[in-house]
Parts: structure tokens; C-alpha cells; sequence
């Protein structure tokens, strides 16, 4: 097998220019590697994953005042007491939404996922660029690429967040939480991290 060329790897301003040019890029998380891009632009997510458009990003975020801007204030306080124990984390709540985020990254759906990676570069990128639309780094339906490299074999056209090596993550996917109602969330997904103290009814 060739093996691709090194990927172009970039500081975090020169990746948020990128990403201002419409660009997508590859960066770490404590999770696995992802695609990202302006959340107006998810749509080339879709494409270069090949996956279909009814399946929704995640918006991740430097703060959590930042991501809560594209939430309904209904769910904040429940929100706001997860986020302050479990984030910056592995954890992804699914929160009612307002706004145009979720036509972005929920095209015909009500709730968009929200995160932020406990990955200090990826951290500071999003503090550059603001909320930006993510998914893992992998065509749709194969596996993730758990690398720099691999995700540089899938797609050897994207830019790199720098510096590289990369911190060291879990290797697994976050877990998910499904706000319903005041004070009652459901596991959707079980991750990285499972809090105490959720609903386990699928």
C-alpha cells in the first residue's frame, strides 16, 4: 500500500482561516479524531463521509455560554449542571434547539448534539473559530480512524490541526444524553463516561 504524502499540518489561526474559507478540516479530541467545519457548512461533512444528511453532527464549542446560544432556554439549568460537572468531557447532551444551528446540523430535526473535547489545542481553535460542526473522521459505515495517519489515508486533501502528536485520547465515542424534560435525561448511547444518576430506559 502507498503510503500518502505527510498531511499538511497548520496552527489553530491558520485552520480557522481555513475553516472561514469554507474548508474542512481533521482535528483531535479526547475522543477520536474528527471532521470539522463552520456549522453553515455541515453539508460538506455529508459529503466527504458519504452519510446521509438525516444522520445529525455534533456542535462543539470552546464555552458553554457559546453553545447554549443555539439551545432553547428551557433546558439551560439542566444543561448548565451537567456541563459543569462533566464538561470539558466525553459526554454529549442532546438539547431542544433554536435557532439556525439545528437546520444546520439536524436538517428536519428538533435537537442538536452539543460538546466540549477536553483536548486543550482543539479547545483553543474553537475559541478562534467559534461552534463549529464535527463528526468523526471516517466514510460513513467504516471505522474511525483513530489516528493522525489513518485519518490522513481518508482524507489526504484536509488540513491538520497542529501541533502534532496529538494528545492521547480514549479511543472511544462519547457518550450521549438526551435531555426530555426538566430534570430527566435518557442514555442514548453509552460512551467514554457514564454519569451517575441518569435514566437508562433506552
Amino acid at each position: 500500500m502507498t503510503v500518502p504524502t505527510s498531511p499538511l499540518v497548520l496552527s489553530g489561526a491558520a485552520v480557522a482561516r481555513r475553516l472561514r474559507a469554507s474548508e474542512a478540516v481533521v482535528i483531535p479530541t479526547d475522543t477520536l479524531p474528527g471532521l470539522a467545519v463552520l456549522p453553515e457548512n455541515a453539508e460538506t461533512i455529508w459529503m466527504l463521509k458519504q452519510r446521509p444528511a438525516d444522520k445529525p453532527l455534533i456542535l462543539m464549542g470552546a464555552t458553554v455560554e457559546a453553545l447554549l446560544e443555539g439551545v432553547d432556554p428551557c433546558c439551560h439549568d439542566d444543561a448548565k449542571t451537567l456541563a459543569t460537572k462533566h464538561w470539558p468531557g466525553a459526554i454529549t447532551l442532546v438539547l431542544p434547539a433554536r435557532g439556525p444551528y439545528v437546520d444546520y446540523l439536524n436538517p428536519g430535526g428538533f435537537n442538536i448534539g452539543c460538546r466540549i473535547p477536553a483536548c486543550a489545542i482543539t479547545q483553543n481553535l474553537l475559541s478562534i473559530s467559534g461552534p463549529l460542526a464535527t463528526s468523526s473522521a471516517n466514510p460513513s459505515g467504516k471505522p474511525a480512524a483513530t489516528t493522525a495517519l489513518e485519518a490522513a489515508q481518508l482524507f489526504p486533501s484536509l488540513a491538520q490541526l497542529g501541533p502534532q502528536p496529538w494528545p492521547t485520547h480514549s479511543g472511544q465515542a462519547s457518550t450521549v444524553l438526551v435531555w426530555r424534560d426538566v430534570g430527566c435525561w435518557r442514555i442514548a448511547r453509552r460512551g467514554a463516561v457514564i454519569p451517575e444518576g441518569i435514566p437508562t430506559a433506552e
